[in-house]
């Protein structure tokens, strides 16, 4: 007989992109830890494809923005960790390519058994380019994924 207290997720990992969607994101990955009593990872990518196309890599300005896209989620952190119903909430901000690193630095580190993301955080010219990382995500994870839209 099935173990339905075993179906639930023991290790989510949401990635946010910056974008105004990230809060609706980010909430219900919240909510989804909490249901299931999980582990809560927040993923975030710092593009570095322009820096490196520059030849330059300022870690100053690495920092600014790890330092603000930390301030822009620091409620919604601090209430997950208030909340009691998640195990642990940590956020992981790293610079470098937006699918390498989420995969290689992150997802395959983290081995999530579910992922959640939004459905487009990349403007059209980004999105041209590069194909939406929701798709690469939800083709390529070896676990579930949630699109938010």
């Amino acid at each position: 007989m099935t173990d339905y207290r075993r179906l639930g997720y023991d290790k989510i990992f949401v990635t946010l992109d910056g974008t105004e969607t990230q809060d609706k994101v980010l909430e219900r990955a919240v909510i989804m830890a909490a249901n299931n009593n999980s582990e809560l990872y927040i993923g975030h990518v710092i593009d570095s494809t322009a820096l490196e196309t520059a030849g330059t890599y300022p870690t100053e300005l690495i920092q600014d923005l790890e330092r603000g896209f930390r301030d822009s989620i620091a409620d919604a952190v601090r209430q997950a960790e208030d909340e009691g119903l998640i195990k642990k909430v940590e956020v992981i901000v790293k610079a470098g390519r937006i699918r390498e690193t989420l995969k290689d630095e992150m997802i395959d580190v983290i081995h999530p058994d579910l992922i959640i993301c939004g459905a487009r955080g990349l403007s059209s010219i980004k999105y041209a380019l590069l194909g939406s990382i929701s798709t690469f995500l939800t083709r390529n994870a070896k676990c579930d994924t949630l699109v938010i839209k």
